[in-house]
């Protein structure tokens, strides 16, 4: 028993440390039985947490939708950029010979300070950040360029490394900013950062320019190295539509410059300007000033919004374009009629011409288009009578939304209750439109009376499997007059540039005849409810069309409160964008110019009491070509004086002796006007084209104030008449008076 006793004695410590042992084993063997049966510990998944800790799921981006031109021109794309970070956490560094993260803070802090736009000292601090896994740059360590990262790579500092990174670019600067807009990243409600529209298009379009992010899910361990047997699963990214605008990038080019320069010139308050293709409605270049930078925003905060889209005014004599077209429509137009000039009572209101109500005399109706005469238009009025007036407006589309493919398009007012809002409405002033109706409404004259309606987006694919999802087409949005008025009416605008007193002088364009109408329109002051006062205190503005007798092109140029020397007027700073950019744009299209385009211009002096066969003989060696009205010895009046021709052109001298009418088969519109005009004869016009039948035959002498009866044909219905002639002369009786 005592031998028993101390062996127990003698081996007590082996057996306490065998109990303590098979007491941990036990518990260990239920806690590992536990963990086999149920899977969790402390109430979590323990397979959950495991995936967590090595399943890593990397964001395959999508690519943000292109916005292209017409010519698929990049005007907006997604490129990539590289976003740069270092690492310091030591943990990440397995192998001292190939650190994997910073080790010398100051010599990296040196070294970025040579690449970034950022102070050592703020570099360092960043690196030096305790606890930190990973720090980040903020905006000057993202946008970085490919050129850039490689240099910052060849300097091998350990544990700086670079995410790539997509950013929206923007290749062309301003480039109708307003119309395309921005977009720019945004973190959504999950976390995850999408390049979301801010404005015009990229707002506007966003659901279909938006991408749909795709996702690589695989299995790393902690340091980031692939399992062996980890699972990977790669849902493909889906890259959004592009969108093609109808805009030319080449016509935008040209207007942006042309705008540019004059704003720095002029600094005016405000500027706009639309070119647009007429036969079909697609804008095809579009800006204002002041704009933007959609790369850098610079300049946003000075406008934001797209004032061609979702403003008003009040446009001044550009509409009398329409009002002109309205009166040839119903007829109650004669060029050749006369009316006292100077102002008109209106219930004891006077409207008064634009030289303070001086007037011209008794002048002509046509003239009174030339010259922009306030007084004429409001007498075609009353021919026209207000309520066929009012109709003719919301015929041409005043008043509504021409619903183009933009948001926050404003409609207008038309500003026609009392009699003088009647009256100032036919020259302009009152009623407000927006720059988009004015484009719309001009179509209708340019397209021999169809009027078509505005639009920008021309298609929509889908990159991924090339189908257009959405495609933009001519659409005809009215018909408010007739084919021959809008030829009519074509040329009565071309004399405005043309003719001696016209206002559209300034618009005139080497080699190619111009149809258009300026406008000077007072602009409202807030403060007081009246109109500004002063000489730069109008919107100036001029719509024009070219070539005149068959557009391809409409151009309208407004500016407001340009800053103007002395020795200028207000269409001076118009004609500076106009003229460059509808010159630029119709020889980059190929619109052939006129046959004499290639000729010197002459300028044609007054010739009043000269010898006619001196005067005669000396535009012959020039090449203009004379037409004599008259058998007397003497000039007594001219189509033109003061202005430019080119060699080819008709110049009509009226000559002291009795009046001659002179062979005019063939002749323009224009060019009969200008002998009717000087011959004082009432003229009374049928069909478009060039002259086809004459009432007065050629060397019959006039007395004046007698009818003048024409009809014009097209060059291709004079060609199918000579083919169906059977050889015998027509016997067609032209109109009678």
């Amino acid at each position: 028993m005592n031998q028993f006793a101390r062996a127990i004695k003698q081996n007590w410590g082996a057996y306490l440390l065998f109990m303590v042992f098979g007491a941990l084993f036990f518990v260990l063997l239920t806690r590992f039985l536990t963990l086999q049966i149920t899977g969790e510990a402390e109430g979590r998944d323990l397979a959950a947490q495991a995936q967590a800790q090595y399943a890593r799921e990397q964001i395959l981006e999508a690519e943000r939708g292109k916005i292209v031109d017409r010519n698929g021109e990049v005007i907006a794309e997604d490129t990539a950029t590289y976003k740069l970070v270092a690492i310091l956490n030591e943990d990440m560094t397995t192998n001292v010979d190939d650190p994997r993260h910073v080790v010398d803070p100051e010599k990296t802090a040196s070294v970025l300070a040579e690449y970034l736009e950022m102070p050592e000292d703020e570099i360092l601090k960043k690196l030096q950040q305790e606890e930190a896994f990973q720090v980040e740059f903020g905006a000057e360590g993202k946008d970085i360029p490919l050129e850039v990262k490689n240099k910052i790579e060849d300097e091998n500092l350990p544990g700086v490394l670079f995410l790539q990174d997509l950013k929206r670019f923007y290749p062309n600067g301003s480039f109708s900013s307003h119309l395309i807009g921005f977009a720019q990243p945004e973190e959504q409600e999950d976390g995850t950062i999408e390049t979301v529209g801010q404005m015009g298009i990229e707002r506007n379009l966003n659901k279909y320019l938006e991408g749909k992010n795709g996702k690589l899910s695989k299995e790393e361990d902690a340091r980031g190295y692939l399992l062996p047997m980890g699972d990977e699963k790669i849902e493909k990214a889906k890259d959004g539509n592009d969108v093609y605008v109808t805009l030319d990038k080449k016509i935008q080019t040209f207007l942006e410059d042309s705008m540019s320069q004059v704003a720095d010139e002029y600094s005016p308050k405000q500027m706009y300007g639309i070119v647009a293709d007429p036969k079909t409605g697609e804008i095809l270049a579009m800006s204002q000033r002041p704009t933007f930078n959609p790369d850098t925003r610079e300049g946003l905060n000075d406008n934001w919004y797209n004032q061609i889209v979702e403003s008003t005014f009040e446009p001044g004599s550009t509409f009398k374009s329409y009002s002109l077209a309205a009166a040839v429509e119903e007829g109650v137009f004669n060029p050749n009629a006369t009316y006292k000039s100077g102002s008109y009572d209106v219930l004891g209101t006077l409207i008064r011409d634009h030289n303070n109500g001086a007037g011209w005399g008794e002048i002509s109706y046509l003239e009174g288009v030339q010259r922009s005469s306030n007084v004429a238009f409001a007498k075609l009025l009353e021919q026209m009578g207000e309520e066929r007036y009012e109709q003719y407006l919301h015929e041409f589309g005043f008043g509504s939304k021409t619903g183009i493919d933009l948001p926050n398009e404003a409609a207008g007012n038309i500003l026609y209750h009392w009699p003088i809002e009647k009256v100032t409405t036919v020259f302009g002033q009152g009623t407000t439109v927006t720059p988009l109706q004015m484009i719309q409404a001009q179509t209708a004259i340019a397209n021999d009376g169809k009027m078509m309606k505005p639009y920008v987006i021309s298609k929509i694919v889908d990159p991924n499997s090339k189908k257009t999802v959405h495609e933009g087409e001519p659409e005809v949005s009215g018909e408010p007059i007739s084919k021959d008025t809008a030829a009519k009416v074509r040329e009565y605008l071309a004399s405005t540039v043309t003719s001696e007193n016209g206002t559209g002088k300034p618009f005139a364009v080497q080699g190619y005849d111009v149809a258009g109408k300026s406008g000077t329109a007072q602009i409202p002051d807030p403060a007081t409810g009246k109109y500004m006062q002063g000489r730069e205190n109008y919107l100036f503005s001029f719509m024009g069309m070219a070539p005149a007798d068959d557009p391809e092109l409409i151009v309208y140029i407004a500016i407001q409160q340009p800053t103007l020397p002395e020795t200028e007027i207000g269409s001076v700073p118009v004609s500076k964008v106009f003229n460059p950019v509808m010159l630029n744009s119709l020889k980059y299209l190929n619109i052939q110019p006129a046959e004499t385009a290639s000729k010197e211009a002459v300028e044609i002096e007054d010739f009043n009491g000269e010898s006619i066969e001196k005067v005669k003989s000396s535009l012959e060696e020039k090449g203009i070509v004379p037409v004599i009205l008259g058998n007397g010895n003497k000039v007594v009046t001219q189509s033109v004086k003061g202005a430019s021709m080119l060699a080819g052109e008709k110049l009509i001298l009226r000559t002291d002796g009795k009046v001659t009418i002179p062979d005019m088969t063939g002749w323009s519109v224009r060019d009969v006007t200008k002998v009717a005009s000087l011959a004082k004869l009432k003229l009374s016009m049928s069909g478009s084209g060039y002259l086809d039948k004459q009432s007065i035959q050629p060397g019959a002498q006039i007395a004046g104030d007698e009818p003048l009866i024409v009809s014009f044909k097209s060059h291709e219905q004079q060609q199918n008449a000579q083919q169906n002639d059977s050889g015998e002369e027509s016997a067609e009786e032209l109109p009678q008076d």
